[in-house]
């Protein structure tokens, strides 16, 4: 207005990883939450997903015969099929809206995220754990992101899986965690059927030892 000039101050955006809770505390706070809010976080677990995704779809996007949810993407990423688990199957039949309207999760998803909120402060206060108030529903996706890769190391599988076009959006979940060998549950499977319960448990075939099926499991 004076006749001067102006130059804008130089920055320079400060990268931060996100953070990882372990499995425990993300099952921790699931177990802590309300019906709806449990549902949620499930469906956030198991799939990665964000969460206007998950807010966004409808019932007829869920194939339970299957055990596949297909998601229609934002902020420009991909549609996927994602399968998802019969203990999340029976949350989302368990939900009030189950037969009664269209969507699983109705409402408003910042009236939704401040009842998330409340459920996750009395789960930090209760378990003396102040590290889960950090878990956010964004936590989720980076979560799954982290395991998936080092359950795989496909880094071309979890850039399918989270929906990026790009491959540098997804290069961040291979720095994310340095598991160490004391971090896996190990099990040990004698017969058919327990080999059977390890496997839908998520456990990965490790070795035979003097007759029986070593397997294990990231805690």
């Amino acid at each position: 207005m004076l006749g001067g000039t102006w130059s804008p101050p130089r920055f320079m955006k400060v990268e931060k990883l996100p953070f990882i809770p372990t499995g425990e505390e993300i099952e921790q706070l699931i177990a802590a939450c309300n019906k709806k809010v449990a549902t949620f976080l499930q469906l956030l677990m198991e799939t990665g997903m964000r969460c206007g995704e998950a807010w966004r779809l409808k019932w007829i996007d869920f194939d339970f015969n299957q055990g596949v949810v297909r998601v229609t993407p934002e902020k420009g990423g991909k549609p996927r099929i994602i399968k998802i688990s019969q203990k999340l199957i029976a949350m989302l039949k368990g939900l009030p809206s189950w037969g009664s309207c269209d969507k699983p999760f109705t409402g408003s998803l910042r009236h939704f995220a401040r009842t998330f909120a409340r459920n996750r402060s009395k789960a930090a206060f209760k378990l003396g754990n102040p590290r889960i108030k950090r878990i956010t529903f964004h936590t989720f996706r980076h979560w799954k992101a982290t395991m998936e890769y080092h359950r795989t190391k496909d880094i071309l599988y979890v850039k399918e899986l989270l929906g990026h076009r790009s491959i540098q959006s997804t290069l961040i979940y291979t720095q994310l965690v340095n598991f160490s060998e004391d971090e896996f549950i190990c099990k040990v499977a004698k017969s058919i059927n327990e080999v059977k319960e390890l496997v839908e448990a998520g456990f990965e075939y490790v070795c035979d030892y003097d007759g029986f099926k070593v397997f294990r499991k990231r805690k």
